[in-house]
C-alpha cells in the first residue's frame, strides 16, 4: 500500500535554512526580474497552453537537441521527478537509488509504494558512481534505477561511459534509468549532453531553477522516449493540468538570453568555488576534495557532531547549512555556493568562527 510521506528535508528548508548568511541553499542568487529584456506587452496571463506551450517546447528541444515529442513540461525538477516514477512504477516495483542523494527522491518512491534499494557512492572515492555497485543491487524485478549527476550532495559529475554501463544494466534486468540533471550545466566548461542521448532507457529531469537563479519560473521539463512522453503528459492531467501561462512567456525570455543568464552563474560560481577551495584548504577540521564545478560541496567534519555546529551556527552567527543527516551521513553537511560572492564570504568566516568555537571545547 501507498505510504502516507512527507520529506523532512523539505520542511527544515522551509522553516530553518533562512539565515542572513544562507549557506544552506543548493541553487544560485535569484535572478532579476529587470535584467529580462521584457514588458509588460510581451506578457499575457493566458494563453494556448495545453500540452506544452509550443513556444518554451521549441525553446527546451532547442536548447537539448532534442526532438519536440521527447520534452514534457512539469513544475520544477521535483515535479518531474514525481511524474516520472509514478508513469513507470506501480506499487511493489523495485527502484535502485543511489546513497546518498537528494531526499525527495526517496520518499517519493516510498509514496508511491516501491521497494527502495540503495546503492553506496563512497566518500573515500569522491562520490563517483561505480556501475558495479549497482549491477549486484540491480534484480529482474528492477524497474527504475535512480541517480542525480551532477551528483546532490557532492557535485561529482559522472561521465558518459559510466552512464552508458548504467544503460546495460538496465537493459538487462528491463529497467530505465532516471538521471536527475538540474545541476549538470554548473560544469561550464564541459561540454555535456544530457543522459537523455544515450538511449532509450535513460530518462532526465532538469529546469532553469539551479544553475540559473530561475526558480520563480518553476520551468521544469523531462526528455523521454515519445511514447513515455504521451503517458507523462496525461498523467500530467491529474497533477498540474496547466501551468501558468505569464511563468511561462516569462521562461521563453529567459531561454532568448539564456547565454547573458549563464554568464552570471557562472561569474558568481567560480568565484565562489575559489573562495570555498581557499577556505577548505586552511581547515584540518574539515575533510573535503576541491570542488571542480557545481553548486554544492558536502565537506565531513572530522570531530565534533555536525547538529551541535548548525545549532552555534544558526543561533549565534546567523548561518545555515544542511545537516547530513538529511542525506543519511550525518558527520557531513552540505555548502551551497550560489548567494552573492561577498555574502558567501561571510559566511564562510562565520563557519570558520564556529569551527573554532568547536575545536576549543
Amino acid at each position: 500500500m501507498r505510504q502516507a510521506m512527507q520529506s523532512p528535508y523539505m520542511e527544515w528548508a522551509k522553516t530553518r535554512a533562512q539565515a542572513k548568511f544562507n549557506l544552506a541553499t543548493s541553487g544560485l542568487m535569484p535572478y532579476p526580474l529587470a535584467e529580462l529584456p521584457v514588458s509588460l506587452a510581451d506578457l499575457e496571463l493566458s494563453g494556448p497552453s495545453f500540452y506544452g506551450y509550443e513556444p518554451l517546447q521549441r525553446a527546451i528541444a532547442a536548447r537539448c537537441d532534442a526532438p519536440i515529442e521527447s520534452v514534457v513540461a512539469a513544475t520544477g525538477t521535483s515535479m518531474a521527478n514525481h511524474l516520472v516514477m509514478a508513469a513507470t512504477l506501480e506499487p511493489g516495483d523495485q527502484v535502485l537509488i543511489e546513497q546518498p542523494t537528494y531526499e525527495l527522491l526517496v520518499s517519493t518512491a516510498r509514496y508511491l509504494g516501491a521497494e527502495v534499494r540503495r546503492f553506496a557512492r563512497h566518500f573515500a572515492d569522491g562520490f563517483r558512481l561505480d556501475p558495479r555497485a549497482i549491477a549486484r543491487a540491480a534484480t529482474q524485478r528492477t524497474r527504475l534505477i535512480i541517480i542525480t549527476n551532477l551528483h546532490n550532495p557532492s557535485s561529482a559529475l559522472t561521465d558518459e561511459d559510466a552512464l552508458r554501463e548504467v544503460g546495460r544494466i538496465a537493459r538487462r534486468v528491463g529497467a530505465r534509468v532516471l538521471v536527475d540533471e538540474v545541476y549538470l550545466d554548473a560544469a561550464f566548461d564541459r561540454g555535456l549532453r544530457s543522459a537523455f542521448h544515450l538511449g532509450p532507457e535513460f530518462i532526465t529531469t532538469t529546469s532553469l531553477t539551479k544553475v540559473y537563479g530561475l526558480g520563480g519560473l518553476r520551468c521544469g521539463w523531462i526528455l523521454a522516449d515519445p511514447a513515455l512522453a504521451r503517458r507523462l503528459w496525461r498523467l500530467n492531467d491529474l497533477f498540474g493540468v496547466i501551468p501558468a501561462h505569464v511563468a511561462e512567456r516569462l521562461s521563453c525570455a529567459a531561454f532568448a538570453h539564456i547565454d547573458r543568464v549563464a554568464a552570471r552563474a557562472r561569474r558568481i560560481l567560480e568565484a565562489n568555488r575559489a573562495t570555498l577551495n581557499r577556505f577548505l584548504a586552511t581547515r584540518p577540521d574539515l575533510e573535503s576534495t576541491p570542488l571542480e564545478y557545481g553548486t554544492v560541496s558536502f565537506p565531513r567534519l572530522r570531530t565534533g557532531q555536525v547538529a551541535q555546529l548548525c545549532a552555534l551556527l544558526r543561533e549565534t552567527y546567523d548561518t545555515t547549512v544542511v545537516p547530513g543527516s538529511f542525506f543519511e551521513m550525518p558527520e557531513h553537511f552540505r555548502i551551497g555556493i550560489g548567494a552573492d560572492p561577498e555574502t558567501f564570504a561571510g559566511g564562510l568566516e562565520r563557519l570558520g568562527a564556529a569551527l573554532d568555537h568547536i575545536s576549543e571545547r
